[in-house]
């Protein structure tokens, strides 16, 4: 009875539940997609630093990602800026985190030099590579992975190591 009570108050006080699975799948689109973008960030509004960092990591990414489909510099500029500096929270509080790491160098790897926002290029791939096969969630290896496989960013040989 309380477990109905207390899912009665969230959904009373906007509480919405996330699934992380579902979100590393709108990911996928909303990394290629305008609209798939836009619908995965609002899924994520509700979506604070006292979340699960995983979730705060894809907020960040995908309004980081939203910033180029916007045609407003300074909205731009400042979807940019808000995004990174969650997903960069996220990496703080969890540096560890391999799904993280992956959110942030698929970032760094897919904007324009002249955002210098490529500091972390190696440390994140080195990381991913070294840590890919300890990573215990297949859920997580699968994710990391797709992403590799398709980032120009790692060579065949790192690819076949996986």
């Amino acid at each position: 009875m309380k477990i109905v009570y207390i899912l009665f108050i969230g959904l009373l006080s906007g509480f919405t539940y996330l699934d992380i699975a579902q979100v590393r799948e709108d990911f996928k689109l909303a990394s290629k997609e305008r609209e798939s973008a836009f619908t995965l960030l609002e899924k994520l509004t509700s979506v604070t630093k006292e979340d699960q960092k995983v979730l705060v990591a894809y907020k960040g990414t995908v309004m980081a990602i939203t910033a180029k489909y916007t045609k407003d510099n300074q909205e731009r500029k400042n979807r940019f800026k808000s995004g990174v500096e969650l997903l960069e929270y996220a990496v703080s509080q969890e540096p560890n985190n391999i799904e993280i790491r992956c959110l942030r160098l698929s970032i760094q790897e897919n904007t324009p030099k002249f955002l210098k926002y490529k500091s972390n290029l190696e440390a994140d791939k080195l990381f991913i590579l070294t840590n890919y096969k300890k990573t215990t969630s297949k859920a997580v290896r699968d994710f990391v992975k797709s992403y590799i496989m398709q980032s120009a960013g790692f060579n065949t040989e790192e690819k076949e190591s996986l």
